[in-house]
């Protein structure tokens, strides 16, 4: 066990001192325990290191807001016991740790495993939603939904202790980092990298997995140079608590045969192979070039100014309205409206939104009013759905239309409450 200061993680060992580290990644929602049937076998082989994600299974709240500054907290964290190189098996959002691991960290991973894992875990608007609905709801409706993801439905209805620990331990994790985590998850995209991943991986899925299923194991296959597929019939996403022999057989299997020794623990260096020696060639005197094939030298450009702002707006307005809004937007622009659509992301959201002296709540609070006083009740549905991005609550967002109440007129306000009401039900209802 550990004592855990704000930049590493909580974790515990098992195994013999002297044997190479094996770590095991949680999922989202999970404690190291999902992994204790795991550990009697590995650790026969390896010393076996697990970690809770921030203010899961009792660990520091210190939220996390993407999954490299996670992975830094690890790689600091085994720093601290001396651990250089290591395998790494993840499930879900582990496995977003594992292949961050692989291409940002490639000299201290010697074999990787990737346990219902993808590339990208569904949409950005997806997770931001759940953040949504646990900030407003507190975790209570994703723990109850748990196991309906987790396990298939005969190992649900067959082991009611197992599928009561489960909804515990997502009720018992802190909100606040599990919002981060969210947010983290509708960040993380490495479809564009997955070839760089250069280390010996075994993918991993259940078969009846409708979270992150076989189709997401294919595609990490299908991208990864030196992988492997195992599908495991009879399990679902939690596939290493549904089918732990099964998955533990594949995982002694996998770290016993391809693990890599590329590691030069005397030097701490990388071994890197020597460049191949080219033939010497007869030297010739030099013979000087005619006058004509000398060009002229190429001036660069000389870029002035600030850069363009429109790409910064794009991704700031994506990330407070959300994918499909802005996507439904752009796509019904044509000839007449397109300019205007450039204008805004460009001005507003790239020039103002994107500005530091303001966080993005105190934006929100301020559009709010704004289109309160305006009378402009259909921008004002969509930036109560920002606000709740930007994570205002509902009682917040209450206070705000009290306020422009007073100062805006209450007309003005009665018919924003009537808007505001409508979305903030849609957006954090639970969807069972």
């Amino acid at each position: 066990m550990s004592e855990t200061p704000p930049n590493t993680l909580q974790y515990r060992l098992d195994g013999p001192e002297e044997a190479p580290v094996l770590i095991l990644g949680p999922s989202l929602g999970t404690t190291w325990h999902m992994w204790d049937r795991q550990v009697p076998e590995l650790a026969k082989q390896w010393r076996v290191f697990r970690f809770d994600l921030p203010g899961h299974g009792g660990a520091p709240a210190y939220p996390a807001g993407s999954v490299g500054d996670l992975t830094a907290r690890l790689l600091a964290t085994l720093d601290g016991l001396g651990v250089q190189r290591f395998g790494y098996a993840g499930c879900a959002f582990g496995g977003a740790i594992g292949m961050e691991l692989a291409l940002r960290h490639p000299e201290r991973i010697a074999s990787l495993a990737l346990i219902a894992a993808s590339p990208r875990f569904g949409t950005p608007d997806e997770f931001r939603q759940r953040g949504v609905i646990v900030r407003t709801n507190g975790l209570d409706p994703i723990a109850r939904s748990s196991p309906d993801r987790w396990f298939t439905g005969g190992f649900a209805a067959a082991q009611p202790a197992i599928t009561e620990w489960a909804v515990q331990m997502v009720r018992t994790t802190d909100p606040g980092c599990y919002i981060a985590a969210c947010e983290a998850l509708a960040a993380f995209d490495v479809r564009a990298e997955l070839a760089g991943v250069a280390v010996p991986t075994l993918v991993l899925v259940g078969s009846d997995d409708q979270v992150t299923g076989p189709a997401e194991a294919r595609t990490l296959v299908a991208s990864i140079p030196d992988a492997r597929l195992a599908v495991v019939p009879g399990a679902s996403h939690l596939v290493p608590v549904e089918q732990p022999a099964a998955v533990t057989d594949l995982l002694v299997r996998h770290f016993s045969t391809a693990w890599q020794p590329a590691f030069d623990s005397s030097t701490g260096q990388m071994a890197i192979p020597a460049a191949p020696v080219k033939p010497v060639l007869p030297a010739t005197p030099p013979q000087p070039a005619p006058i004509a094939e000398i060009a002229p030298a190429v001036v660069e450009p000389q870029v002035t100014g600030r850069p363009d702002p429109y790409d910064a707006g794009l991704k700031v307005r994506r990330e407070v309205l959300g994918d499909a809004h802005v996507d439904r937007a752009l796509a019904q622009a044509d000839e007449f409206s397109g300019d205007f659509q450039e204008f805004i992301t460009r001005y507003a959201w790239g020039e103002i939104w994107d500005r530091p002296g303001l966080d993005r709540r105190s934006r929100s609070c301020v559009t709010l009013t704004a289109l309160v006083a305006g009378g402009h009740l259909e921008e004002l549905a969509f930036h109560v759905r920002a606000a709740l991005r930007n994570g205002l609550t509902p009682g917040e967002i209450k206070e705000v239309l009290l306020q422009a109440a007073v100062y805006c007129g209450v007309p003005a306000a009665n018919s924003a409450f009537k808007v505001a009401q409508q979305i903030i039900r849609e957006e954090t209802t639970p969807t069972e």
